[in-house]
């Protein structure tokens, strides 16, 4: 790749195609030629649905998704909004191994909702977009790039809020089906049944069911997903709604390794785990799949109590048990425990001259539960809002070894303690070996004034407390942990509506972030403390501001966000693998300031013809030099990671009652991946296309659609984003002339080419 815009020009000659339209026209009333009637478009088509918060916010719709593959999971969805850069290691959004970035804040300061419910882990705050809802019942995607709802049930959300809304069940009793077949023996299957009205009760509900299988695009190995949902609604009386979704989601995916720059260099997409075990092999593919399980539940409630008074809550449930293996190797002596030497030796199945080829379990067993509720009262010009949050859940986290067959096959890939290998006297041997209980409690106040017919003001304050409170299982000094968190978090926004079509805005929003989980404990390997534990890890907290243009119109609507952040005490969450046990670290990054501009422009010259454009500049500097050790790496006005200077995306949709398609092209720039910028990767390119055929009419009335979507269709062979960022990967030179030897990051490589072929058939 001699650039970044090497794959931009047959992306750009591809763009044109479904754009042929006739523009919107104004035509004069016979009757009386002095009145102008404008005949417009008004519905976006799916992409830039119209908006009137005093924030920077982004959707797509359904009419948008639709055209989309089947398989793509929600990153993927939004990758055209302005900010979101995703980086996806498969085609089909099975696997985990993918990232979200917003104005270049990562995916564990993203909130994620659903149903109005929070998706984010409880303990390192990432959301798993493979384990969301099936695209066929996402009604909607919001994605607000910075401000966050002051009711929403989450912490540590500087980098903004993706929120799916699910489908309602439909008035009539029926169904649809879709089947799929692709690339790389891509298989799905999507069934959904809606009741209807169920008797006179006024309650309807759904229930849906896929499968999907896919072989790994690159090395060996395969993913398979099952998921389920439902939702149940009921509505009465003036505006009154209560419902329930529920979510289930069991996959086995495959985690894709991810290679230094000089590995990329050397492999390329030959970067794989191996395809055949032979003895002592820890690479072996089948060592490397993961298997999860997820339950969600969402219980959303609205009751008009009077004609001034609402009620509003929001009840949730999580359960999630899941393992990331790896594979290593182990000795039946010369172990430890914590640090506890064993003088016993350990029974290692298969062990030969007393050293086994095992798997490495890090599994996670996470309960998450809580409530949000609130009471708005409209009075004269105030609309008033008090509410409270209170969540708990528990994370129960290990790091322990099964063993594996002859021919390499794990004995249980769920590694489940009960089939773990334990010490002589029976206790589990672990690496890591913790349970951490999670307290947050938050309320809130609100006022939205609205000043003149024209012009609103809203002023808000939302205090939040985060409790944890650990054990953790190994001998050592460190038996019990705890964090006590807490912020004050004032906001304020304006609203000024210029005429009918036209808005300005801005806004001041506060956000803080309590260290994860994993900073509270010591971590030992061998005999040696990798990391020591602390509760002195200072909160993140940021300040940010918004100031924003929004234009509606018949068939043209835009808006431009300019945005500034400051940041105190930025945490950089990363991995690092430590001789084979992965240790989890966070980087406090001092003080940061990004500001930039974001832009969206949707065109609708015809009925069913719409043309999407995007595009962000950032401007993201560390402001502080890097502590490492006892010495301070020169990194003050250096660029944050992860941050692309530019990014834009170009999108377009057509449906014309009888063929339909769309394109999606996203730029990304060149991104760093240390804090020292002195490594990188280079800006990319990737498209889209979908087009298809409605069916309906030629055999008899009900919705039938056949179409073919083409994934990353130029196929650029490219890294497309940073796994693991480190402080330096050159030798550098302190502040007081301390060498400081350099560590280098890991990277996604962008996913191949996929074609995906789907019937879709309603009944």
């Amino acid at each position: 790749m001699a650039g970044g815009f090497t794959y931009f020009g047959g992306a750009a000659l591809a763009f044109p195609a479904l754009l042929l339209a006739t523009p919107a026209a104004a035509e004069a009333d016979d009757a009386n030629p002095r009145d102008i009637q404008v005949v417009g478009h008004p519905d976006p088509e799916g992409l830039l649905p119209d908006q009137t918060a005093p924030k920077a916010i982004s959707a797509i719709s359904a009419d948008f998704i639709v055209k989309q593959a089947p398989t793509l999971n929600a990153f993927q969805l939004v990758n055209l909004l302005p900010g979101a850069n995703v980086s996806s290691s498969d085609p089909y959004g099975l696997s985990t191994s993918s990232s979200l970035t917003l104005r270049g804040l990562g995916q564990d300061e993203i909130g994620v909702l659903m149903e109005g419910a929070p998706q984010n882990d409880i303990g390192y705050y990432y959301a798993y977009p493979s384990q969301f809802a099936d695209a066929e019942n996402v009604r909607q995607i919001s994605l607000a790039q910075g401000a966050v709802d002051i009711d929403a049930p989450l912490v540590g959300t500087a980098g903004g809020l993706l929120s799916l809304s699910l489908d309602d069940p439909k008035a009539q009793r029926g169904g649809l089906i879709n089947l799929s077949l692709g690339s790389y023996n891509e298989r799905r299957v999507f069934a959904r049944f809606d009741s209807g009205e169920i008797g006179n009760s006024g309650l309807k509900a759904f229930v849906s069911y896929s499968n999907n299988r896919a072989d790994n695009w690159r090395g060996a190995g395969y993913d398979t997903r099952q998921h389920v949902d439902a939702k149940l609604l009921g509505e009465w009386g003036d505006g009154n709604r209560a419902s329930i979704a529920l979510s289930f989601n069991e996959a086995k995916t495959s985690t894709y390794p991810s290679p230094t720059l000089a590995e990329w260099q050397e492999y390329g997409r030959g970067f794989n785990y191996d395809k055949r075990y032979t003895d002592g092999d820890t690479n072996y593919w089948r060592l490397y799949r993961s298997p999860f399980r997820n339950f969600y539940v969402a219980a959303p409630l609205h009751l008009k109590l009077s004609d001034a008074l609402t009620f509003d809550s929001t009840g949730y449930l999580q359960f999630g048990y899941g393992n990331s293996p790896y594979g290593t190797q182990l000795t039946e002596t010369g172990n430890f425990l914590g640090t506890e030497e064993l003088t016993q030796p350990i029974a290692l199945p298969g062990a030969v001259d007393g050293v086994a080829t095992v798997l490495g379990n890090y599994t996670g067993n996470q309960f998450r539960g809580g409530n949000v509720s609130k009471l708005t009262l409209e009075t004269g010009a105030h609309r008033l809002t008090v509410g409270l949050w209170f969540d708990y859940g528990t994370d129960r986290v290990s790091q322990s070894y099964t063993s594996i067959d002859a021919d390499g096959r794990p004995t249980d890939p769920w590694g489940r303690q009960a089939n773990a290998i334990r010490t002589a006297d029976g206790r589990l041997l672990a690496y890591e070996n913790i349970r951490t209980e999670t307290v947050t409690k938050g309320f809130f106040l609100a006022d939205s004034i609205t000043i003149t017919p024209r012009l609103g003001v809203e002023i808000g304050f939302k205090g939040v407390n985060v409790l944890r409170n650990g054990d953790n299982y190994l001998p050592g000094p460190e038996q019990k942990v705890r964090l006590n968190s807490s912020a004050a978090l004032p906001r304020a926004a304006v609203h000024y509506r210029l005429d009918d079509r036209q808005q300005i805005f801005a806004n001041v929003t506060t956000n803080f972030r309590s260290p994860n989980e994993f900073t509270l404990y010591d971590t030992y390997y061998g005999d040696e403390l990798v990391s020591q534990g602390t509760n002195a890890l200072k909160n993140e907290y940021s300040v940010s501001e918004e100031l924003g243009y929004r234009y509606i119109g018949p068939s043209l609507s835009f808006s431009l966000t300019a945005f500034h952040y400051h940041f105190r005490n930025r945490q950089v969450a990363t991995v690092i693998d430590n001789g084979g046990a992965l240790v989890n670290s966070t980087i406090n990054a001092g003080s940061q300031t990004s500001y930039g501009l974001d832009g969206e422009i949707d065109y609708r010259p015809a009925k069913g013809v719409s043309v999407y454009v995007s595009g962000e500049y950032l401007h993201a500097r560390l402001d502080d030099d890097l502590p490492v050790g006892g010495d301070y790496l020169p990194t003050k006005g250096k660029r944050a990671v992860s941050s692309p200077t530019f990014q834009f995306g170009m999108g377009s949709t057509y449906d014309d009652g009888r063929l339909f398609g769309s394109t999606a092209l996203k730029y990304v720039g060149r991104q760093y991946s240390t804090f020292m910028n002195d490594e990188s990767i280079k800006g990319y390119a990737t498209l889209d296309l979908s087009v298809g055929v409605h069916l309906a009419g030629l055999i008899d009335a009900q919705r039938m659609d056949l179409r073919l979507n083409a994934i990353n269709v130029t196929n650029p062979h490219v890294l497309s984003g940073v796994q693991t960022v480190s402080s330096n990967a050159q030798d550098t030179f302190g502040r007081n002339g301390t060498l400081i030897s350099g560590f280098a990051p890991a990277y996604y490589i962008g996913s191949g080419r996929a074609f995906v072929v789907t019937l879709s058939r309603a009944f």
